[in-house]
């Protein structure tokens, strides 16, 4: 019996060996010529802005990114890439007012 395995995305190679599973358990597999790694037909779940407005308002309240990823249904780290680059964007500017000196 032949089990019947994707090509390589990158290169076209049939050169192809099961690697694992990803979260899941889809098949993960990884091809002998070049070395990239992938999973057959995969699916990217696109978070909306509705969802995006409510983790803002969540990151505000200081709810734990736990319970934020928890409670609308997204990955820890697609949270913490998105609070790492809204933190990335916010401009810093440090207002310093020196204080007078007595003598």
């Amino acid at each position: 019996m032949l089990l019947s395995r994707p090509n390589c995305p990158s290169c076209g190679s049939d050169r192809i060996v099961k690697n694992g599973k990803i979260h899941n358990d889809k098949p993960k597999y990884k091809c002998k010529s070049c070395g990239r790694q992938f999973v057959e037909n995969p699916t990217n779940k696109v978070i909306d802005s509705q969802t995006k407005d409510l983790i803002d308002r969540l990151l505000l309240e200081r709810i734990s990114l736990a319970g934020i990823a928890r409670a609308t249904g997204v990955s820890k780290k697609w949270l913490q890439d998105y609070v790492n680059n809204k933190y990335a964007s916010i401009e810093r500017e440090v207002m310093v007012q020196p204080k007078k000196k007595e003598d």
